[in-house]
């Protein structure tokens, strides 16, 4: 469903569509979807062996290359870096 579709189906043009969900979330339609997107990725990071582009595709950023661009914009890590500090956590020394 595009913007204008929802727009359509709330009577409203794009533009205030826009600027009323811009209001009440702070974000952009595009930025609210895009953070959705990556939220979904490192779920699927950090609970399935799907590869990074099947990651990409199930989340709805398209390419694996795509992903990597956006997560590390967003946590400043590669999903590789991302699953494996999910999995296997933090490295604690105790000293003990």
């Amino acid at each position: 469903m595009s913007l204008r579709d929802l727009a359509g189906q709330a009577k409203v043009s794009v533009r205030t569509l826009t600027r009323r969900f811009t209001t009440e979330t702070g974000v952009t339609p595009f930025q609210w979807l895009l953070q959705q997107r990556l939220l979904r990725a490192r779920e699927l990071l950090g609970t399935t062996d799907l590869t990074v582009d099947h990651v990409a595709a199930r989340s709805g950023l398209g390419s694996g290359e795509s992903l990597r661009q956006h997560l590390s914009r967003q946590i400043g890590m590669t999903p590789a870096a991302y699953r494996h500090a999910f999995t296997h956590g933090p490295s604690v020394k105790t000293g003990q």
